[in-house]
């Protein structure tokens, strides 16, 4: 019997994955969470097999809660089952330590058998995952100071290196002061970060900051 763990944020969506994967065959879900923080706690509390984890979370996004199980709990195979299929979304949650990627609305029995093959110690891929995977090996090797960050965040980390306030950062790319804070605050957490001026002093080290026509 492989022990899940289930974190969506989504009601409706953690209630149907939870009762596609209890009727699957071999397979015992004995935790469900709605949040990152919530994802973990069940995870150290019920020790599963497999963590079934969406990315976009409250609370600690997909990405942290891997890096955090990955730290805590190595013996838990992380399967990442999200919206997002972005090369930044796939390699970010890769290097955080997911040993599979799959795309909602994959079919029951691609699920099934990603969660045997990630709890077996194999990485497996969604079908146009696994082209984004193979393509990125074949190519050059990147030169990104920041491969875990995502586009977005990287303009964000560029706009705070730059001494570029939150309020400034949200009018310069016209988004929500919210939507900028959050970023901030993972970004903090991906680069292992405390505080800003340590995230600037980064940024600046790697080339970020750099005085240049932002208009």
């Amino acid at each position: 019997m492989i022990r899940v763990v289930l974190a969506d944020d989504h009601p409706v969506v953690r209630a149907g994955l939870e009762a596609l994967l209890s009727s699957l065959p071999g397979i015992e879900v004995v935790g469900v969470a709605a949040t990152g923080r919530e994802a973990i706690r069940e995870v150290v509390t019920t020790r599963p097999d497999v963590a079934v984890l969406d990315l976009q979370m409250p609370d600690l996004d997909g990405f942290a809660a891997t890096r955090e199980l990955a730290r805590s709990a190595p013996e838990v195979a992380v399967l990442v089952l999200t919206m997002f299929e972005d090369d930044d979304s796939v390699f970010a949650a890769m290097r955080a330590g997911a040993r599979g990627y799959l795309v909602k609305g994959a079919e029951q029995e691609e699920i099934a058998r990603a969660i045997h093959a990630v709890a077996a110690g194999e990485a497996i891929f969604g079908p146009g995952v696994a082209r984004r995977v193979l393509t990125f090996f074949a190519a050059p090797p990147p030169t990104d100071p920041f491969p875990e960050l995502t586009t977005r965040e990287r303009q964000i980390l560029d706009l705070l290196a730059a001494g570029l306030s939150n309020p400034a950062i949200a009018t310069r790319l016209d988004l929500a002061p919210k939507t900028v804070a959050n970023n901030v605050s993972t970004i903090f957490t991906k680069l292992g970060t405390a505080d800003r001026a340590t995230a600037i002093i980064q940024a600046r080290n790697a080339g970020l900051g750099v005085p240049k026509d932002r208009t």
